[in-house]
């Protein structure tokens, strides 16, 4: 297989492209439009199924012949979709099994989108006949540059409570336990006399009367997880045998909590996604985040943009635009933090359908002048100028660990606090690392973590087998490791693991928690540290000293004096852990004594609300800056070095000035 540096050797710069939506005396012109714009690459054909196969065993090439040729001779490469991301009418009326089935147990109608169900044999029949028909038809084509399979997986239809569901389910269940006794030690079915005898009783978990069995739910959230992870992998073998050099992808998407993207990007030549930060947010440190995570999915590996807005969404309850040049601020963000491809939705905006108000790289007005094409143009051609960028990677001393299934169980119900909100609780530390420009990766517990300096294991409620040992390994050998609360407390089958809370944790931690004391919605305490207080909210571990000592403790309540955080050293390292939700004030200065204490520091000094981006290739490094503020800033830079600006060509020493809104590419 083809790297994808060498199917795509520049900065990737496109959108999605639905010429099936439009008359074909439109396709010469957007094709020369696209010149004009750096377009260097589209997803074509997402929804195309119904055009593709009008009925069944009735294929119609001829549009999709024509487009490609033109995208082609205008030096446009394509993301070739295989079209089965939504079903066609004639598929949904002639087998109702392949409609999916919601949790009230009626199916869904034809008329939205990804209203298939992920186990319904007629599904997968028809999938398999469609991308086989498109492989075997393309696999020469010279456009064709990457498959995009399916779409957004699950984004609709995450779960499915049909009859071919309930059946795959059990057979899921017969392959990872293998016993009937094992699954009931597993679930703890004991409890409530949940026991079952044969596979044949268990039953999909819906319209039960109060707490679902937490194991059962679990295993159904892995169960769904790999259902749609099987459909992908189905197409990806057809692709594989007949375009054996084709890279293949799907796109990911924001905080999506039902598919383990650790576990689908196995499967990715490419690691895609979508990104639509919300302008009444701010700064989207949130999204930051997101392409971090995207970037560590394949450690390391750079990834692509494979949506975001021009100018603004249609789906949210107001759809703010984004203002002038913020769209190329937040593109230059998604560079710096590992993107290799710059992509959106959609090329031209549509004129009928559910997403008619959504932006487009091409405005209604089909205006030339119209700022958001000049944008779209001014973007497409600065990015012609990144090529020593291509395959660059983000250096970082410091990983956060994060774990889809730990998602799953910490927000599952019955918890000594019912809102948790997982994401959020990463989102505490990660926030600070962000605002102090420190490069993080992400990490799962078991994952080899001897390149980091330091840690953080932000609520690892579910601790599973090995992952223990890993994390003492870790800080054995010189690491610092920082834990948050409500950590080690169950195994992969939401069990409590037995011996004092946090049990398999409590020797590297130097440490017991007697008991959990949530706080009520507006609750909150204060902690004592270096002789400074800060506020604390929303829970309090009581915690025993067991080797380790306090370096911070609680000003009021019951348990007035015990400790909030903890140190202990274990090896040549140490634990740190924290028994609250702390303000940031506290979380940024802990984080602070720690990045010294490794000398970890950023890029460069900036202002707040810059970000300073690190990517680095064999033969060079490069700095991204991205100046979120309105006015300009300026930042020092080391005298002995010598910058090129890549946007101007200009040679830079000593100092830059970045305009309010505004970039730089540094290369040195």
């Amino acid at each position: 297989m083809k790297s994808i540096s060498e199917v795509v050797p520049h900065m990737a710069y496109g959108g999605d492209y639905n010429p099936e939506q439009w008359s074909e005396d439109v396709w010469l012109e957007d094709a020369k439009l696209m010149q004009k714009a750096g377009i260097n690459l589209v997803s074509v054909g997402i929804f195309s199924w119904a055009v593709i196969e009008r009925e069944e065993d009735v294929f119609d090439f001829g549009w999709l012949d024509k487009i490609m040729d033109i995208l082609h001779e205008h030096g446009v490469g394509v993301c070739l979709a295989t079209a089965t991301a939504s079903t066609p009418a004639w598929l949904s009326k002639k087998y109702p099994d392949s409609i999916a089935v919601g949790r009230n147990k009626n199916p869904y109608n034809f008329g939205s989108r990804q209203h298939y169900s992920p186990n319904s044999p007629s599904y997968k029949k028809a999938i398999k006949k469609l991308v086989t028909k498109l492989a075997e038809r393309y696999k020469d084509h010279p456009a064709l540059k990457l498959w995009h399979i399916n779409n957004e997986y699950g984004c609709h239809v995450s779960e499915c409570f049909s009859e071919h569901s309930e059946a795959a389910f059990r057979d899921w269940l017969k392959n990872r336990y293998e016993t009937i006794d094992e699954l009931n030690a597993r679930w703890g079915t004991n409890f409530w006399s949940q026991r079952y005898n044969n596979w044949e009783e268990i039953q999909l978990p819906v319209s039960l009367p109060t707490f679902y069995n937490p194991g059962q739910m679990l295993d159904y959230k892995r169960f769904m997880n790999d259902a749609l992870f099987n459909l992908y992998k189905i197409e990806k073998s057809i692709l594989r045998e007949i375009t054996p050099e084709v890279p293949v992808f799907t796109n990911f998407m924001y905080e999506f909590k039902p598919l383990d993207y650790f576990k689908w990007a196995d499967e990715l030549d490419v690691v895609t996604w979508d990104s639509y930060p919300d302008p009444r947010e701010g700064i989207p440190f949130a999204h930051a985040m997101q392409h971090d995570i995207m970037r560590s999915l394949k450690q390391g590996q750079p990834f692509l943009l494979m949506e975001q807005v021009s100018s603004q969404v249609n789906w949210r309850d107001i759809n703010l635009t984004k203002d002038p040049g913020v769209m190329r601020l937040w593109s230059y963000s998604t560079v710096g933090r590992g993107g290799d491809g710059i992509m959106f939705f959609q090329w031209r905006q549509g004129w009928a359908g559910a997403e008619k108000f959504h932006g487009g790289m091409v405005p209604h007005s089909n205006d030339e002048e119209s700022r958001v094409y000049r944008e779209i143009k001014q973007l497409g051609n600065e990015l012609k100028k990144l090529d020593s960028l291509v395959g660059a990677t983000t250096p970082a001393k410091i990983a956060i660990i994060f774990d889809w299934e730990n998602w799953w169980a910490v927000e599952l119900e019955g918890k000594p606090h019912n809102n948790l909100d997982y994401v959020r609780r990463v989102q505490t530390y990660y926030k600070e690392l962000y605002e102090r420009n420190i490069a993080v990766d992400f990490v799962r517990a078991g994952d080899d973590l001897s390149k980091y300096e330091i840690v953080v294991a932000p609520m690892i409620y579910m601790i599973k087998p090995g992952e223990a040992e890993n994390l003492e390994q870790f800080v054995s050998d010189g690491g610092t490791l920082l834990v948050s609360f409500f950590s080690g407390i169950v195994d992969e089958n939401d069990r409590i693991h037995l011996g004092g809370y946090p049990a398999p944790l409590r020797k590297l931690l130097g440490i017991s928690v007697e008991e959990f004391v949530p706080y009520a919605e507006n609750g909150n305490n204060e902690i004592i540290f270096n002789g400074q207080t800060a506020t604390c909210s929303m829970w309090t571990d009581i915690i025993r000293l067991e080797g380790a000592k306090a370096i911070a403790t609680y000003k009021g309540g019951w348990y007035k004096g015990k400790p909030a955080a903890t140190v202990h050293n274990f090896g040549d390292g140490k634990a740190v852990y924290v028994g609250t939700e702390p303000e940031s004030k506290y979380v940024g200065q802990l984080l602070e004594e720690l990045l010294q204490e490794k000398t970890i520091e950023a890029p460069l000094q900036a202002p707040p609300n810059v970000e300073v981006l690190q990517r680095n290739t064999n033969d060079a490094k490069h700095l991204i800056i991205v100046n979120h503020n309105t006015t300009e800033v300026n930042l020092t830079l080391p005298d002995e070095l010598q910058y090129t600006n890549l946007l101007t060509g200009e040679t830079i020493t000593s100092t830059i000035t970045i305009e309010g809104v505004g970039v730089a590419v540094l290369r040195y």
